[in-house]
């Protein structure tokens, strides 16, 4: 069983709140270039039909380093592999603001996707220092952040853009991260796991993991068909904002900026699960999915009523997410500490490939169907999760944590 260079005892506030802007600070990098698309194609010579490979690639680095980084936590020193990762991503941003060329581009892009993987070993590293009755708060906590980070990344890479021009976006990032790099290296406290198998033996165990903890399986699930349905909203709503309602770009910037009021929801599901209540607030978090994508149907003219049930969808589907991915996470965190670290990696991985579909499968039904279609297809994958949460036995071992 691993040992911790730390003691459990109750994690200074502080701590808390470095981590939680270190995950938001972090995970923007995966964000910036989605709403930049088109004059990073024009400054790289980069074809427009290709300029999807931005986003794809940046998403195809971040589940490699999940599936192939993030367990490295229960095998080496955090601190280090943390700091370690972040040098990956700064080297990686200075080389996507500084090139010309469409393919050094992409793989710079690839390897912003690789590096930014240390949110994920900062969220169950925040586990490990927190006790077990407030792990759920502290995680909320430090999600709040990584939430934060997310919501806030697009509309601030438009309003830079708009001032410095896309290269800013890049170059603020790294620099931000450089600072927070060196601020990491001194005053997180070390946690050294005692190795008990090789690196290839931890990779080839975590397909054994996913197959044998349910509780791994129904999380993954979940939050993956809740993911997706963000991803498609968020993928879709400029191109219809855009079309429908003739926003310009910082308008649709700030209708961006609604989202991220659902961060509340972070912590407050963090809290609420420490009582017991993961099982209850599943549920509830997957039917506000679901309503979400009807309130976009309430009206469907270009009035501002019909733009204020947007914001309202935004809002409750962002809380609805978030809510969820932090019960998830305080649910697989307390499988083992031995396995958190992969455990992580194979949650964030499957969620994350969620997102992916999600956001293919948008842009494909908004082209052939509208908002209309696309709208249908993202109601749907809340409706597939709440049949499967419906399936969940009532087992008295398990009803607390599934």
């Amino acid at each position: 069983m691993n040992t911790i260079q730390v003691k459990t005892k109750q994690i200074p506030n502080w701590i808390t709140v470095l981590l939680a802007i270190a995950c938001g600070v972090i995970v923007a990098n995966l964000y910036y270039a989605q709403p930049l698309v088109g004059p990073i194609s024009i400054a790289t010579h980069l074809p427009l039909a290709s300029a999807g490979l931005i986003v794809t690639l940046t998403q195809i680095g971040y589940v490699a380093g999940l599936l192939f980084i993030v367990p490295l936590c229960d095998l080496i020193e955090n601190r280090r592999l943390i700091t370690s990762t972040l040098v990956i991503v700064i080297c990686a941003l200075v080389a996507a603001a500084l090139t010309k060329d469409a393919l050094f581009f992409l793989v710079a892009a690839l390897f912003i996707g690789l590096g930014s993987v240390a949110t994920q070993i900062l969220v169950p590293y925040a586990a490990h220092l927190a006790t077990e009755e407030r792990r759920g708060q502290v995680v909320g906590n430090v999600m709040s952040g990584l939430l934060l980070g997310i919501m806030l990344a697009r509309p601030a890479a438009s309003f830079i853009t708009d001032l410095w021009g896309w290269q800013a976006v890049f170059l603020l990032s790294a620099g931000i991260t450089a600072i927070l790099a060196v601020l990491l290296a001194f005053v997180l406290p070390k946690r050294a796991p005692l190795p008990t198998m090789n690196y290839g033996d931890l990779i080839r165990s975590l397909w054994s993991l996913f197959a044998t903890k349910t509780v791994l399986r129904r999380r993954a699930f979940y939050q993956a068909c809740l993911f997706g349905a963000f991803s498609l909203f968020w993928t879709v709503i400029p191109l219809w904002l855009a079309s429908h309602f003739h926003l310009s770009q910082q308008g649709i910037a700030l209708f961006a900026l609604a989202g991220v009021a659902g961060a509340i929801a972070a912590p407050i599901a963090g809290r609420l699960a420490d009582k017991g209540w993961t099982k209850q607030l599943t549920g509830l978090a997957i039917v506000i999915a679901i309503i979400s994508f009807l309130l976009t149907h309430m009206y469907t003219d270009a009035s501002l009523i019909a733009l204020a049930f947007l914001v309202i969808a935004a809002i409750t589907l962002d809380m609805a997410v978030s809510g969820n991915l932090v019960l998830g996470q305080r649910a697989i965190y307390s499988l083992g500490s031995e396995i958190r670290g992969r455990v992580n990696g194979v949650f964030m991985a499957v969620f994350f490939i969620g997102g992916a579909v999600g956001s293919a499968l948008g842009g494909w039904a908004y082209a052939y169907g509208g908002w209309m279609l696309a709208s249908i297809f993202g109601l749907c994958m809340p409706v597939i999760a709440l049949l499967y949460y419906f399936t969940e036995k009532h087992l008295a071992h398990t009803n607390n944590i599934l």
